[in-house]
């Protein structure tokens, strides 16, 4: 997977230039991003051919990290009919491109604690349509791959590194939530 892709390198150049502040301009960068993927649609393609093909289940490939401001950047692989589980992002502020195939994204609302989720929205994402977030300790999400036959590519960019966060499932009792810490783990490193 070090093969030089420079269309990914482009998605990152953009990831960093507006990924500055507390609050970055997120729309800009959803709007620079979706642009450039339309534009290069096909050569994403074939640049992220080997990650499609792989079938080896949900992947994170790491692409870039900046620090000052923290900035990460990954491409998820989501194999047909996946689904991930309710999960947070640490507080952190985020942004998800589809790259190839379509994406569903549930938004929830949570308590402070976790116990109590709220569904607040569904996003459906094609090639190069866009989701992103504030930094919120509230917001989670659960992301699906509409396709049964194959595997979709997300680009993602995180406030930061996304090394620890917690998913949310249904406890017993019907509106009541439990939540358990998870690692983040990545299958390799793109050379963009």
């Amino acid at each position: 997977m070090a093969k030089h892709m420079q269309h990914l390198k482009a998605l990152r150049e953009i990831a960093f230039d507006y990924g500055v502040g507390e609050h970055p301009d997120l729309a800009t960068m959803a709007r620079e991003l979706s642009r450039t993927v339309y534009q290069n649609r096909h050569a994403l393609d074939a640049d992220l051919a080997d990650l499609r093909l792989r079938n080896k289940g949900f992947e994170r490939w790491f692409v870039a990290q900046r620090s000052k401001p923290d900035i990460s950047v990954l491409v998820m692989a989501w194999p047909a009919n996946y689904s991930s589980p309710i999960h947070d992002h640490d507080g952190l502020w985020g942004l998800e491109l589809a790259l190839h195939g379509a994406l569903e994204v549930e938004s929830w609302d949570r308590d402070e604690n976790g116990k109590v989720l709220r569904m607040t929205g569904r996003d459906w994402l094609g090639p190069g349509d866009v989701s992103w977030f504030d930094a919120d300790d509230r917001y989670a999400h659960r992301c699906r791959n509409l396709s049964r036959q194959e595997t979709a590519l997300t680009l993602h960019v995180y406030g930061g590194d996304l090394a620890q966060y917690f998913t949310y499932e249904e406890a017993g009792e019907a509106g009541q939530w439990s939540k358990s810490p998870q690692r983040s783990s990545i299958a390799g490193r793109l050379y963009a």
